[in-house]
């Protein structure tokens, strides 16, 4: 059974926390500490940049990925 994506705000991103589902290199808590716009006129958001809790390390992703639930948990879960 397919999980539906739920409604993300995109006005609401930075700085929110996720949990990834599958940790990989014990990265499992990250933040958003900055959006990536595509036109800034528009403020339209193209990417997200997340940064991992534990290690610091950033990586750009598409802010539309954290709508999955398969690999992203909304908020620090434990």
């Amino acid at each position: 059974m397919q999980t539906k994506p739920f409604k993300l705000n995109p006005k609401k991103l930075l700085h929110s926390k996720w949990t990834a589902v599958k940790p990989v290199n014990k990265e499992k808590h990250f933040m958003v500490t900055k959006l990536i716009f595509r036109d800034e006129e528009t403020q339209v958001i193209e990417a997200v940049e997340i940064e991992a809790v534990m290690t610091w390390r950033v990586q750009v992703i598409d802010w539309h990925a954290l709508q999955d639930r398969a690999v992203w948990k909304q908020g620090c879960v434990a």
